[in-house]
């Protein structure tokens, strides 16, 4: 069965996990636990630590089940 993509947004970045290609979502709730959480929903909290930190663990994805981009600044 296809689960789709779950979005979380801030100002900043927009950050999309497919749990269906996830294989092994303790890593993240480990290395930054005040965005990956594992006992609160949503479980991914972008105000729990820097913009660039976020980025940083989600390129960690050994799965590519975290994905970002980049949200476009209205001037």
């Amino acid at each position: 069965m296809k689960t789709n993509a779950n979005h979380f947004s801030n100002s900043d970045i927009t950050i999309t996990y497919e749990p269906s290609v996830c294989i092994n979502a303790g890593r993240c709730a480990r290395e930054l636990s005040d965005v990956f959480r594992n006992s609160v929903i949503p479980w991914i909290d972008l105000d729990g630590a820097p913009t660039e930190k976020i980025i940083e663990q989600v390129k960690k994805c050994p799965s590519g089940a975290l994905k970002f981009y980049r949200n476009q600044k209205v001037a």
